[in-house]
């Protein structure tokens, strides 16, 4: 068995039976696809490599062959390979064209067929399969207005680009991360495509003077896979995030809050086709005291006063809102009991509950609610967690 099939599905399925062509042109950044290529393959896809002439001095074609299990295509015969894969009917599902020079892009926009790249896009083009084009050079050929305006004629065609990163006065192929989840999102189901979703993560955080603080505990982790599935279903996406450990998508826009107050007034602006909020906020909060209160005072009582009610705000705001209720320590019955009892109060659309002692890095353990009481336990990866929570925002649960 080829090494790129014991990795074939090893992360989801979400590009299973899905056909990748990955254009490589001469860029410094075609090193990068070895890495690219098998993440492509860790959530499904078949990808075929293609380098044009100007790629192969900077990768051997037997890297690619390595990484994929698949011949690159190097050059043309008889055989006419592009036409098997973007010519009309063509298998491709996608040609993913990274890194992308800008040479290759002003080909590509003007029409010339010189590479095989280019004869690869100029099909494409042709036959109305999905092109995604990932820049990488020079800061200043990025900025050069005609490479603008030739992306900008890419753009009118329907062709997709991934943003590179402006860093070392270069326009640096983008993190592989957002490439795979670009590609999810163009390929996968667009369940959610058109719709604006809002993910509320992470923890509020009170303080107690102008230096310490008390909170939640919360990594932020549940949120932040919610709104990277909602990303992979085509959603407008929107993070808000408080206290948070887990990292974020930086090609997700966020919004951050602090405390309870700070959030419920971002709330009164809501507008959202979708609402979820798995954040730890805060139900009371200390009254603040200037300054640092000494460590060596002794004892210090803190007097908590109720914070504004969040859900409400965000019930006004969303046409489904889909609240959290954790808790410690109860039965699965007395977990279920307080949870529906939070729905009913809050108005929420579906609630889900779930233990904090059976919580840990990356796993989680929940149930999951709606208005006609019916419910579907999970226990497993936040990130499939994630999948279980839309699959009902999106289809209801089953019963």
């Amino acid at each position: 068995m080829h090494p790129a099939k014991r990795i074939h599905g090893a992360k989801s399925e979400q590009l299973k039976g899905k056909t990748i062509v990955l254009a490589v042109t001469g860029s410094i950044a075609a090193v990068e696809t070895v890495k690219l290529a098998r993440e492509l393959i860790r959530h499904g896809a078949e990808v075929v490599p293609v380098l044009s002439k100007d790629a192969m001095e900077i990768l051997h074609p037997n890297a690619l062959q390595f990484a994929t299990g698949v011949s690159p295509i190097t050059k043309f015969d008889g055989a006419v390979p592009y036409i098997e894969l973007v010519g009309t009917h063509g298998r491709a599902d996608l040609l993913l064209i990274a890194p992308a020079t800008s040479n290759t892009i002003a080909k590509i926009a003007m029409g010339i067929d010189d590479t095989t790249v280019a004869t690869f896009a100029q099909n494409a083009l042709g036959a109305g399969i999905p092109i995604m084009i990932a820049p990488a050079m020079h800061e200043t050929m990025y900025a050069n207005p005609i490479v603008a305006a030739h992306i900008r004629t890419l753009q009118k065609h329907g062709v997709e680009f991934v943003a590179p990163k402006l860093e070392e006065e270069k326009a640096k192929l983008a993190d592989l991360v957002e490439i795979v989840e670009r590609v999810i999102r163009r390929l996968g189901t667009r369940e959610l495509a058109g719709k604006r979703v809002v993910v509320v993560a992470g923890a509020t955080a009170e303080p107690i003077a102008d230096i310490r603080i008390v909170t939640n505990r919360s990594t932020g982790e549940t949120g932040i896979e919610l709104a990277k599935a909602a990303f992979e279903k085509g959603a407008d996406v929107e993070l808000w995030l408080g206290r948070h450990q887990s990292p974020a998508p930086h090609y997700i826009p966020a919004k951050t809050f602090e405390t309870t107050a700070d959030l419920a007034a971002m709330a009164k602006s809501m507008k959202a086709d979708v609402c979820i909020v798995p954040a730890a906020i805060s139900d009371f909060a200390p009254r603040k005291e200037k300054g640092k209160i000494p460590s060596r005072k002794g004892d210090v009582t803190l007097h908590l006063k109720p914070t504004p009610k969040v859900l409400p705000a965000l019930r006004r705001g969303s046409k489904v809102l889909v609240g959290f209720k954790a808790e410690a320590l109860v039965k699965d019955a007395e977990l279920k009991s307080r949870a529906i009892a939070l729905l009913k109060e809050a108005g929420l659309d579906i609630v889900v509950a779930n233990d904090v002692t059976r919580v840990g890095k990356d796993k989680t353990a929940i149930v999951i609610l709606d208005r006609k009481g019916r419910a579907e336990a999970f226990a497993g990866s936040k990130a499939l967690a994630a999948e279980r929570i839309w699959r009902a925002v999106l289809h209801g649960l089953p019963g």
